[in-house]
């Protein structure tokens, strides 16, 4: 979701905007071929999916070779849904650990090949919750559901923040780590050179010794 800069936008309202995310695309796969979209979620957040194939003659209903497999893993390889040869289908669920999702849509080999085009909406955070279901079973008013909306996006900055200061850590470890890596590679080197320097010295040294140069 793209934003454009602007000094008026208050920054809560930026913050809001980065703390709900919205992939609504739509993309091709050729059969025989695997095609996957990532998404970078916090950990305990509720995230949602519908994809769909879109028939390529609306007029006609959808061949039976338009299907294909889903599998939405966690970036530690976890699956959270799976849907074998299917048209159409949908997931749901509550992540446990933080880190890039991927959702991967294969195509089935097919002689010839065709291409199948597939609308993709993925939602997470804010943007997961059904507002008009919670007002309707909750029974509330339209102030009261905009207080509820409200605490939610507030929650879910102060959730965000403290996701990002987390990820600002892991970076500035890994950013230590490596200089510390550098500094002795660096080190290592100039002790590798200045040897091979030294040994190459030694050998001049003793070679013109043996032929009574010095």
């Amino acid at each position: 979701m793209m934003i454009p800069a602007s000094k008026s936008l208050p920054m809560f309202l930026i913050l809001m905007f980065l703390s709900t995310k919205v992939h609504a695309v739509q993309f091709e796969v050729l059969s025989g071929h695997t095609k996957c979209i990532a998404e970078d979620i916090k950990s305990h957040s509720m995230t949602v999916g519908k994809y769909r194939i879109v028939n390529p003659n609306e007029a006609h209903p959808l061949p039976d070779t338009h299907k294909v497999t889903v599998r939405v893993t966690s970036t530690h390889g976890n699956t959270y849904h799976y849907a074998d040869n299917v048209p159409e289908g949908h997931f749901s669920f509550e992540t446990s650990e933080a880190g890039d999702y991927m959702a991967c849509f294969y195509a089935a080999d097919h002689k010839p090949p065709i291409t199948l085009t597939i609308d993709l909406d993925w939602k997470s955070g804010i943007a997961a919750k059904d507002w008009t279901n919670v007002a309707k079973k909750g029974s509330v008013e339209l102030m009261e559901l905009e207080l509820k909306k409200m605490y939610e996006n507030v929650q879910n900055i102060h959730d965000e923040m403290f996701y990002l200061r987390e990820r600002e850590e892991e970076m500035q470890e890994l950013n230590r780590s490596t200089n510390s890596k550098m500094a002795w590679m660096t080190g290592l080197s100039i002790f590798v050179c200045l040897s091979v320097a030294g040994l190459q010295l030694w050998h001049l040294k003793t070679f013109f010794e043996k032929k009574k140069l010095i």
